[in-house]
């Protein structure tokens, strides 16, 4: 039998420079995403129903545009594509961290720094990625090609995690400290995202050794004597290309369902969720409890895994440290905290970086078998997860009021807040094993199949299912109003109950080429 690896070994080192290069610029990302919606409606006091076109239309470009860079990449190369986008999402978020105030010329200058930021996310994210890929090309790290995607998306969710807490700690210090007001506080938390493109590029610029070989320059590769690579038979491009399409038509739903994190579930926990927790109930709301739990993850895995007495001892002595400091915080948890909506969405990526081991050490174990599923059975498969995230929110509005009723009575000083915050909690948790199931196994798809001339046209391709996907999150807006819960709930399991089904439909097809 094979010698057990664990999912740190035997990557290239590029891996852990690129990776932490977007956890940089997905942490500013994620800090911005996670008050915009609440800052569309503070701010300039739109609708939720305009306020979700906005937002979905602004995810929809940032992920549509990957197309455009992956475009611009294949010709001009990947890592200058990649530079040239940070330092215009810089200028984006520069601009947007201008108190403008909230007239109409505020408003063009929010979304002129929309524009910027869509923009050069479309010319790094993708690009970023497809240089990821193309580390696993090299023989000898091929097979590790789908746990390197799972350590990469790992990376991504670190800076989604402590996006939320940083965007709500640093409005409350800008509000009680400096005076602002709490929609003037909005422009300090999209400043932070200024500041983590600055540690991005420079820890790109920093490790860029480790991954030069891959950033794509055609001409800098044919005087280095790197051969390009070999082409494939026009059959097995469109073979390729027509798995690729319909693994994207699938996706779309996916992202339409999940992307709700940041509109119709902030929404629910805005106007329905309990404001307040108290005593021990307060502990999820703290990041760093949940950044104990997450060393505890890691260190019961190297207990295990590791080679040597040594490396056991320091893992268990980890886990001793955390499990002390959550005994400390359980003693401590004696008051209540107010529990301000962005705060939820630190739960997925909390989930992503705890489970990432768990979920490759469970395929690690079936691969072992040879019974590891497909990376397309593997994106259906979360298709079913996601839809099961939905029937559960079906479940926790049962007897609530429509959005309508309850922000009428929210208005009227007469609402109460019915609905648990474990209910999102354990929501997020179900979205989360869907999304480990279908996203980082569908880039890892991509890079593997994508025909390599067209790799970061493909890679765009991707971004582009996500984008439509996004377009569609405004759903969530539009349909929050006068319908019931349930409905609105239904509707985003229904469709991703159906792109499994689908998916299944065509597997024979998608595993031909996978």
């Amino acid at each position: 039998m094979p010698r057990h690896t664990t999912m740190f070994e035997n990557q290239p080192k590029g891996l852990y420079a690129l990776a932490l290069a977007n956890t940089g610029e997905r942490f500013g990302y994620y800090t911005m995403i996670a008050v915009f919606a609440l800052f569309l409606g503070e701010n300039f006091g739109l609708s939720e129903s305009v306020s979700g076109i906005i937002y979905g239309s602004f995810l929809g470009l940032v992920y549509f545009l990957p197309l455009v860079g992956g475009i611009l990449a294949d010709k001009f190369g990947f890592g200058k594509m990649v530079t040239i986008g940070i330092l215009i999402m810089f200028f984006g978020y520069l601009l947007l961290a201008v108190p403008l105030g909230g007239g109409g010329f505020a408003l063009a200058g929010m979304f002129a720094a929309l524009l910027l930021i869509s923009f050069g996310t479309g010319l790094f994210k993708g690009n970023l990625q497809v240089m990821v890929g193309n580390l696993y090309d090299d023989p000898q790290y091929a097979t590790r090609r789908d746990s390197g995607f799972s350590i990469f998306y790992m990376a991504i969710n670190i800076g989604a995690l402590f996006a939320p807490t940083a965007a709500v700690s640093i409005m409350k210090w800008a509000q009680e400290s400096l005076g602002f007001s709490h929609a003037d506080s909005y422009h300090f938390a999209f400043a932070v995202a200024c500041a983590s493109l600055i540690l991005s590029i420079a820890i790109y610029y920093a490790f860029r050794s480790t991954f030069r070989h891959v950033e794509g320059d055609k001409k800098k590769d044919a005087a280095a004597g790197i051969a390009p690579a070999e082409e494939l038979t026009p059959e097995e491009t469109r073979q390729r290309i027509t798995a690729l399409i319909l693994v994207f038509a699938v996706v779309i739903f996916f992202w339409m369902a999940f992307h709700q994190n940041g509109l119709s579930l902030t929404y629910f926990a805005n106007q329905f969720t309990q404001k307040t927790a108290e005593g021990v109930h307060t502990m999820p709301f703290n990041v760093w409890n949940l950044v104990a739990i997450i060393f505890i993850v890691y260190g019961l895995f190297s207990v295990f895994q590791s080679k040597t007495g040594k490396g056991k001892s320091i893992a268990a002595l980890v886990i001793v440290a955390a499990c002390a400091f959550l005994g400390y915080q359980y003693s401590q948890a004696t008051g209540s905290v107010d529990i301000s909506a962005p705060i939820f969405q630190q739960f997925n990526p909390f989930y992503v970086v705890a489970l990432t081991p768990v979920s490759m050490a469970i395929f690690g174990a079936l691969a072992a078998k040879g019974k590891e599923p497909k990376a397309p059975r593997k994106i259906a498969y979360g298709m079913i997860v996601a839809a099961a995230a939905f029937c559960l929110m079906i479940f926790a509005s049962q007897g609530l009021l429509t959005p309508n009723e309850q922000k009428a009575a929210i208005e009227a000083g007469t609402a109460t807040y019915p609905a648990s915050p474990y209910w999102l909690i354990s929501v997020y948790l179900v979205l989360t094993f869907g999304e480990l199931l279908l996203s980082p196994m569908g880039i890892s798809f991509v890079s593997k199949v994508a025909p390599p001339k067209y790799k970061g046209m493909m890679m765009g391709g991707w971004f582009v299912a996500t984008a439509i996907g996004n377009l569609l999150v405004s759903v969530g807006g539009i349909l929050w109003g006068g319908l019931s819960l349930t409905t609105v709930w239904l509707v985003f399991a229904g469709l991703c109950l159906l792109s499994a089904l689908f998916m299944f439909a065509m597997m024979k097809r998608l595993e031909k080429v996978a």
